[in-house]
Order: structure tokens, then sequence, then C-alpha cells
């Protein structure tokens, strides 16, 4: 049984949840069983349910009951995967201290150094320090969501923009871009995510021009309506440009404005910068669309979730 240890949040943001959603699919292909631990966030616990995936809300601040031991023993837990962003040696001591595997993603936490294997495909320095027993960085590890291999098409020409900035877009990001994208006289779709809270402050900027979508069955299937897409730098760009579809990124957080640099030395995304000094224009509408597009097809690969499952049989073996 994996335990798949997740934190998300208004301010933390939903990406790790939905990578974890798609490393549990690729689990559950091979026939391992898993269950999701998650911090109190209603929007969160939504998604669990509505999918069916087993899970149970637990204190990720809590240092001091050993609830991680006594999960391990009730749930006969066998391999222990973070994906938190942050976590704390306090924590990493109990699972290693229980004799299980431990495996961390992109964690910048003083638990990281007890990892086992350390996979930072947001990791794009190889001089940036890492801790762990092994470390995989860079995009070969994305584990992307698979539906992207039958959404996956070529732009050639600017018809359709999306914006979609997050799962909760912590700080009103789509308002400021809806306001710039008003200067611009350009129309949009916008794609709110469940934990989106400026519901009032964007309509209070929304015209004809723009059409408003909440909670979108599948992300990757709007992606094929559009030809660019405005994005936070987390995995929402990689997965965008992997179908084909060309990024101009705004980085949420100070941590995502690697990906963003990323990306742009790629040749399948624009950086716009770190979103408190974000400035119009947005961008240049005679972008090299096509040429951006072909990039994120051939540069992105599908293979990563393959990658990480091996290294993981590997622990396991």
């Amino acid at each position: 049984m994996f335990a798949l240890c997740i934190e998300s949040s208004h301010l933390r943001g939903m990406g790790h949840l939905y990578r974890a959603l798609n490393l549990s699919d690729a689990l559950a292909q091979v026939g391992i069983s898993f269950m999701f631990y998650v911090n109190d966030h209603t929007p969160s616990r939504n998604i669990l349910v509505d999918r069916g995936i087993p899970h149970e809300i637990v204190n990720l601040e809590d240092y001091t009951s050993n609830w991680e031991s006594d999960l391990i023993k009730r749930n006969g837990l066998t391999f222990w995967v973070n994906d938190r962003l942050n976590t704390d040696i306090r924590h990493s001591k109990k699972i290693k201290h229980a004799g299980i595997p431990l495996v961390t993603f992109d964690d910048h936490g003083s638990g990281a150094s007890l990892a086992d294997l350390h996979i930072a495909a947001l990791s794009f320095n190889v001089h940036e320090y890492l801790a762990g027993a092994k470390i995989l960085r860079g995009l070969n590890y994305l584990i992307l969501n698979p539906e992207i291999s039958a959404y996956t098409r070529l732009r050639t020409e600017l018809n359709s923009i999306l914006v979609t900035l997050g799962g909760s877009d912590t700080y009103g990001v789509t308002v400021k871009v809806v306001q710039m994208l008003k200067a611009m006289n350009l129309q949009a779709t916008i794609v709110t995510g469940p934990a989106f809270m400026h519901a009032d402050q964007l309509e209070e900027e929304l015209n004809s021009d723009f059409i408003v979508k909440r909670h979108v069955p599948s992300l990757i299937e709007e992606f094929f309506l559009h030809d660019l897409a405005i994005t936070g730098g987390g995995i929402t760009p990689f997965e965008a440009n992997a179908s084909g579809l060309p990024c101009v990124i705004v980085a949420n957080e100070l941590f995502e404005i690697p990906t963003g640099t990323a990306l742009q030395t790629l040749g399948s995304s624009i950086f716009k910068g770190y979103h408190e000094v974000l400035t119009s224009p947005l961008f240049k509408v005679d972008l090299s669309l096509e040429s951006m597009s072909r990039t994120g097809i051939q540069r992105i690969g599908l293979h990563g979730t393959q990658r990480v499952l091996d290294e993981l049989f590997c622990l396991v073996a």
C-alpha cells in the first residue's frame, strides 16, 4: 500500500494534488493500492470524494503525535510518497523509523535529506543543491496527464486564448490578466479552479469578450480548443506545451520563476515574469506560434510517469 501525502490549499495551490492524482492513476493501472493523506482543504477533499479515491485528512503541522507511524501500522503502508514542497525532517524521521522507503517530489524542506529518492522534475539548474539519497531532476521525470496524447495538435495561428492560473490562483492574477487583455482588445476563455476565491473581483472586469468556465471536467480537453494559454508556473504549462498549446507564463510564486525561464529557453512558451511586476502588454500578437507549438510537442515527452514508476519499483524491490 502506497501513501501519497499531499499539501493542497488556497495558499499552496493544488498542483501537488493534481500531480499525485496522475501518479495514482498510473499506480492503479499496474494494480498497486494507495491511500491519499491530505490536509483539511474542502475543494481538494471534494475532488477526492468525486473520484472515489481513498483518503484521510491529516494535520501536516503536527510533529509530536506521530500520526505517521499510526497510519503506517493501521493501513499496512509499505511505501511513502510526499508531494508537499517543504517537508520537515521531524516528519521524515518518523517515516524512516518505520523502515519503509520514502520518496519526495520537488522538496525544498529539511525532510528531503532523509528521502531515498528525490524526484525534482521542476529543477532545471544542475548546480542547484537538492537533498536526498538519489536525485532525479528535469523534464524526463514530469508526471503529466496521459489524456494529452489524445488531445495534441499543432497551432499555426492565434484564434482563441485560454486563461487558467491554477486551482486556487492565490493572488487573483486572473483579474489582472483580464484587465490587460481588455487593454489589448482581445477575447479569452477563463477557467477558474475549484479553490478560486476572487469571483467578485473577476465579475467586475468581465464583458462580452470573456467566457468564464468553472470546474471544467478536463483541462486537457479544454486546451485542445485554444491556440494560446496564459498560465502560472506550475505543471500546467508543461501539460499545455506537451499538447502543442504555447503559453504566456506568469509566476504566481517566486519558486515558479525557474519554470517560466526554462520553458522560455526551451522555446515553447514566453515568460512574463513575477505577478507583482506584471507589465503591459502581456505578449505581442505576432508570436511565432507554430514554432512554439512544435517545440512543445517535440521536447516535452509523455514518458516521465513510466520513468518514475520504474524508479519506485526499484525501491520496492
